[in-house]
């Protein structure tokens, strides 16, 4: 039953900042992270790892702004990151069900991906409309069986401002 299943820490990151993107002129696909992204990734892997975050496998969208973004988590919890195609679009609780069967069922993971999806995600997963996610924010949700089952709890939502020193 998938009420037996073990409480999963399903983490989620937006990707960190990737600067304007009209002034951007190649693909979106390929639209990278900003220097001020970079630094917001980098803050958030120090803070994880100095609050003892453990995961199993970061997972993130093939998109080059969210790889970079769990590169640089991911690398700094000393995790593997693997691309998958279905987190660079909307996001069901279904199919994030699907990501973690395909993954081996991790019972810590990061997955890395875009809005509107995350934000929509989240709210769905928390239930709680209207809850959205900025660029680089980072959501621990608590999941008791599948994510489909509908029973998540929100326990962190961490907005990237609140690890800059210099924002506050």
């Amino acid at each position: 039953m998938s009420h037996d299943r073990p409480t999963t820490q399903l983490f989620l990151l937006r990707h960190a900042h990737a600067g304007d993107p009209e002034a951007w002129s190649g693909s979106d696909d390929e639209r990278p992270l900003s220097p001020t992204g970079e630094a917001q990734a980098e803050r958030l892997a120090s803070f994880l790892r100095g609050v003892g975050v453990t995961v199993d496998v970061a997972i993130t969208s093939p998109k080059v702004r969210a790889r970079r973004t769990a590169e640089i988590v991911a690398g700094g919890l000393g995790v593997p990151v693997r691309i998958d195609e279905r987190l660079a679009g909307s996001l069901s609780p279904g199919t994030v069900d699907d990501l973690l069967r395909d993954a081996g069922d991790p019972r810590q993971v990061v997955l890395v991906g875009h809005d509107p999806d995350f934000s929509e995600l989240l709210a769905t997963l928390a239930d709680a409309p209207g809850l959205s996610m900025k660029k680089g924010a980072f959501a621990r949700i608590d999941l008791r069986g599948r994510a489909a089952d509908g029973r998540a709890t929100l326990r962190w939502l961490i907005p990237p401002d609140l690890l800059d020193r210099d924002r506050r």
